[in-house]
């Protein structure tokens, strides 16, 4: 149901922002094919295990990746001179690059790891 929802968000935005959440569904899908898709806070969201590692928005001019959590940005900051971005979420208007995709959803699964372990 999830995956149909996300469709659904995707389908009703305009160009090319449709394309862009379709190319970065399909790059993080390729990272981590086990993720569950969903819907989280009124976004497409990727979960594993329950938590969620990301999600992908549409904004009025390109799109946002948000990695549910504001320490990851931070933990990277350095990769992501180049991009706008907030506490929460990182804005593009072209795909984000697989190996930048991989390092966030990475430092993201790694917190939540350690948060369960200390569980």
């Amino acid at each position: 149901m999830a995956k149909r929802d996300i469709d659904a968000y995707i389908s009703a935005q305009r160009e090319p922002e449709k394309k862009l959440l379709k190319d970065m569904r399909n790059i993080i899908l390729e990272i981590e094919p086990n993720l569950k898709q969903v819907i989280s806070y009124g976004i497409p969201a990727f979960k594993l295990d329950g938590d969620v590692v990301c999600g992908i928005a549409a904004r009025k001019s390109g799109c946002s990746f948000y990695p549910f959590s504001g320490s990851v940005l931070a933990a990277l900051k350095t990769d992501l001179v180049k991009y706008k971005q907030t506490k929460s979420a990182l804005h593009f208007d072209a795909p984000l690059p697989k190996t930048l995709v991989r390092k966030l959803m990475t430092q993201r699964m790694v917190q939540i790891m350690v948060k369960k372990k200390r569980k």
